[in-house]
């Protein structure tokens, strides 16, 4: 989980490719830098992450069997909130009692 800003957004064959900006890991089994890739598996837009805009973000680590591939994936129905600060003491409060 994660408080990030969208800088770009691309679409890579069947999939959605946003470059995000890390402000705030809340809470995170694997590390994050500064900017990351957020792949979404679907190009119609869901859910709807816009240029610029801040989010609340709970996605998770994929490495493929190979090994060969390792991405952070939103998955179809992820937590995906805009950002704000009552949502980002929430998460942060929550990270903290787990």
């Amino acid at each position: 989980v994660f408080h990030g800003r969208i800088l770009a957004q691309r679409l890579v064959g069947q999939e959605t490719r946003y470059e995000v900006e890390v402000k705030t890991p809340y809470r995170h089994r694997f590390p994050l830098v500064s900017r990351e890739y957020l792949w979404v598996p679907n190009t119609c837009g869901c859910p709807p992450l816009r240029e610029g805009g801040e989010y609340v973000l709970m996605a998770r680590r994929h490495v493929n069997h190979e090994h060969t591939l390792n991405r952070i994936l939103l998955q179809d129905g992820g937590y995906a909130r805009p950002w704000t600060p009552r949502e980002g003491r929430m998460v942060r409060d929550a990270a903290r009692h787990c």
